[in-house]
Protein backbone atom coordinates (compact mmCIF):
# COMPACT_ATOMS: atom_id res chain seq x y z
CA UNK A 1 0.00 0.00 0.00
CA UNK A 2 2.61 2.72 0.90
CA UNK A 3 5.14 3.30 -1.38
CA UNK A 4 7.68 5.49 0.43
CA UNK A 5 7.61 8.21 3.46
CA UNK A 6 9.10 11.13 3.75
CA UNK A 7 10.17 13.35 6.29
CA UNK A 8 11.30 17.08 6.27
CA UNK A 9 14.60 17.65 8.45
CA UNK A 10 16.12 21.05 9.10
CA UNK A 11 19.76 19.53 8.69
CA UNK A 12 20.54 17.16 5.98
CA UNK A 13 24.12 16.36 7.01
CA UNK A 14 22.79 15.67 11.04
CA UNK A 15 20.03 13.72 10.25
CA UNK A 16 21.59 11.59 7.57
CA UNK A 17 23.90 10.38 10.46
CA UNK A 18 20.90 9.50 12.85
CA UNK A 19 19.23 7.30 10.04
CA UNK A 20 22.85 6.10 8.47
CA UNK A 21 22.93 4.52 12.43
CA UNK A 22 19.23 3.38 12.89
CA UNK A 23 19.24 1.79 9.47
CA UNK A 24 22.11 0.10 9.43
CA UNK A 25 21.58 -2.34 11.56
CA UNK A 26 18.00 -2.83 9.99
CA UNK A 27 19.81 -4.10 6.81
CA UNK A 28 18.82 -1.15 5.38
CA UNK A 29 20.49 1.39 3.54
CA UNK A 30 21.23 4.66 1.83
CA UNK A 31 20.36 4.50 -1.97
CA UNK A 32 20.12 8.16 -2.66
CA UNK A 33 22.24 10.89 -1.90
CA UNK A 34 21.75 14.69 -2.82
CA UNK A 35 22.41 18.12 -1.59
CA UNK A 36 18.82 18.06 -0.89
CA UNK A 37 17.86 14.71 0.18
CA UNK A 38 18.73 11.30 1.41
CA UNK A 39 16.57 8.12 0.83
CA UNK A 40 17.06 4.79 2.31
CA UNK A 41 15.57 1.73 1.53
CA UNK A 42 16.92 -2.34 0.77
CA UNK A 43 15.71 -2.80 -2.94
CA UNK A 44 14.41 0.58 -3.43
CA UNK A 45 14.45 4.17 -1.98
CA UNK A 46 11.33 3.58 0.69
CA UNK A 47 12.30 6.25 3.47
CA UNK A 48 13.64 9.77 1.85
CA UNK A 49 14.95 12.55 4.19
CA UNK A 50 14.67 16.13 2.78
CA UNK A 51 16.26 18.89 3.73
CA UNK A 52 13.08 22.00 4.00
CA UNK A 53 15.32 24.61 6.09
CA UNK A 54 12.07 24.98 8.29
CA UNK A 55 11.47 22.52 11.41
CA UNK A 56 8.51 20.74 11.35
CA UNK A 57 5.42 21.31 13.40
CA UNK A 58 5.03 20.08 16.91
CA UNK A 59 3.82 15.69 16.59
CA UNK A 60 4.62 15.70 12.73
CA UNK A 61 5.66 12.09 12.02
CA UNK A 62 6.07 8.65 13.46
CA UNK A 63 7.89 6.09 11.23
CA UNK A 64 7.88 2.81 12.80
CA UNK A 65 10.21 0.28 11.13
CA UNK A 66 10.55 -3.65 11.10
CA UNK A 67 13.63 -5.06 12.75
CA UNK A 68 14.73 -8.89 12.23
CA UNK A 69 14.92 -9.27 16.59
CA UNK A 70 15.63 -7.59 19.45
CA UNK A 71 19.36 -7.38 19.06
CA UNK A 72 18.47 -4.98 15.82
CA UNK A 73 16.07 -3.61 17.88
CA UNK A 74 18.50 -2.33 20.70
CA UNK A 75 21.67 -1.88 18.14
CA UNK A 76 19.50 0.72 16.09
CA UNK A 77 18.10 2.50 19.89
CA UNK A 78 22.01 2.98 20.96
CA UNK A 79 23.02 3.62 17.05
CA UNK A 80 20.71 6.77 17.51
CA UNK A 81 21.35 7.76 20.52
CA UNK A 82 24.80 8.01 19.52
CA UNK A 83 24.38 10.09 16.36
CA UNK A 84 21.98 13.21 17.67
CA UNK A 85 18.80 11.21 18.77
CA UNK A 86 16.83 11.05 21.91
CA UNK A 87 14.87 8.82 23.81
CA UNK A 88 11.55 8.52 23.84
CA UNK A 89 10.81 4.98 24.96
CA UNK A 90 14.12 2.34 25.79
CA UNK A 91 13.97 -0.76 24.31
CA UNK A 92 11.51 -3.39 25.65
CA UNK A 93 8.37 -5.66 25.28
CA UNK A 94 5.35 -3.32 24.82
CA UNK A 95 2.56 -6.22 25.44
CA UNK A 96 0.10 -3.44 25.07
CA UNK A 97 0.00 -4.06 21.13
CA UNK A 98 1.11 -7.63 21.41
CA UNK A 99 2.71 -10.30 22.97
CA UNK A 100 5.96 -10.16 20.93
CA UNK A 101 5.73 -6.11 19.94
CA UNK A 102 9.71 -5.52 20.99
CA UNK A 103 9.91 -1.72 20.34
CA UNK A 104 12.22 1.53 21.33
CA UNK A 105 11.43 4.99 20.51
CA UNK A 106 13.69 7.83 19.46
CA UNK A 107 13.48 11.37 18.31
CA UNK A 108 15.52 12.03 15.61
CA UNK A 109 17.67 15.59 15.61
CA UNK A 110 14.17 17.58 14.82
CA UNK A 111 12.31 15.94 17.03
CA UNK A 112 10.61 13.27 14.79
CA UNK A 113 9.57 10.07 16.13
CA UNK A 114 11.19 7.11 15.19
CA UNK A 115 9.88 3.27 16.34
CA UNK A 116 11.85 0.88 15.62
CA UNK A 117 10.08 -2.87 16.40
CA UNK A 118 10.61 -6.66 16.22
CA UNK A 119 7.81 -9.20 16.91
CA UNK A 120 9.80 -11.94 16.73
Amino acid sequence: MIDHVGFEVTDLALSGQFYDAVLYPLGVRRLVQSEHALAYGVNWPQLWIVVRGRIPGPGYGHVALSANGKAAVDAAYAGGLANGGSDDGPPGLRPQYDQRHYAAYLRDPDGLRVEVVSRR
